[in-house]
């Protein structure tokens, strides 16, 4: 069995048939509906902040949202959303490593596409 060390899932806003997804904050409002669900619990006061487990980021100039599979622990119907989300508007989803990223443990040559 493959073991990722990373238990990270990427969640591109590319669908499946190659197309950019919009709107183009998608990422930052996916992420900010997620924002109570963390280490902890919701947070208190007025500032918002990502939860750890679910934060905006871009992979190769494409906008994402990197969910930790610790949010599954935490609450079942929150990662259910996350990826149900996903699902529903056909986003590419990479668990582990973020796409086109090589391994680091991997030889040291390289190799162009």
């Amino acid at each position: 069995m493959v073991s990722h060390t990373s238990k990270r899932v990427y969640i591109l806003g590319i669908t499946s048939s190659g197309r950019a997804f919009r709107p183009s904050d998608w990422a930052e409002r996916l992420a900010g509906v997620m924002s109570q669900f963390r280490p902890g619990g919701a947070p208190t006061g007025r500032h918002l902040a990502y939860s750890p487990w679910c934060v905006p980021n871009s992979v190769n100039n494409v906008r994402c949202v990197v969910v930790h599979e610790d949010l599954r622990a935490h609450n079942i119907m929150a990662w259910d959303f996350v990826m149900g989300f996903a699902k529903d508007n056909e986003l590419q989803v990479h668990h582990g490593l973020p796409p086109h990223t090589p391994h680091p443990s991997h030889h040291s040559h390289h190799s162009k596409h």
